[in-house]
């Protein structure tokens, strides 16, 4: 019975942590650029564009279709990026506090 106990216990701590590194996730942040840098988009840990730059040279409107594709690259990459450190932030939050399970991978919940 006290091994239930403790497994609860260990639970209700591995949620707080999840929740509290959630509410940080806000301050992390990645980049993604395309063009060689021509265009760059830096996202937060909420998955949202928080600044996009541009280079001179390609606000021209003979540009625009590249400004485009290179904008929607860039993001993708940040937004990759972001999806890595969001997954490492979280599996070190609860590092240590989930069973390890053979053939469970907890680190993919996130």
């Amino acid at each position: 019975m006290m091994d239930i106990m403790a497994m609860m216990n260990k639970v209700k701590e591995a949620q707080a942590k999840i929740k509290a590194t959630q509410e940080q996730l806000v301050h992390l942040q990645a980049e993604g650029e395309a063009g060689a840098g021509m265009v760059k988009v830096i996202v937060n840990g909420e998955r949202r564009v928080v600044d996009i730059e541009l280079d001179d040279s390609l606000l021209t409107p003979s540009d625009k279709e590249m400004l485009k594709d290179l904008t929607v690259a860039a993001t993708n990459k940040a937004l990759e990026s972001i999806d890595v450190k969001i997954k490492e932030k979280m599996q070190s939050a609860t590092e240590g506090m989930m069973p390890n399970i053979p053939g469970m991978d907890f680190g993919n919940m996130f």
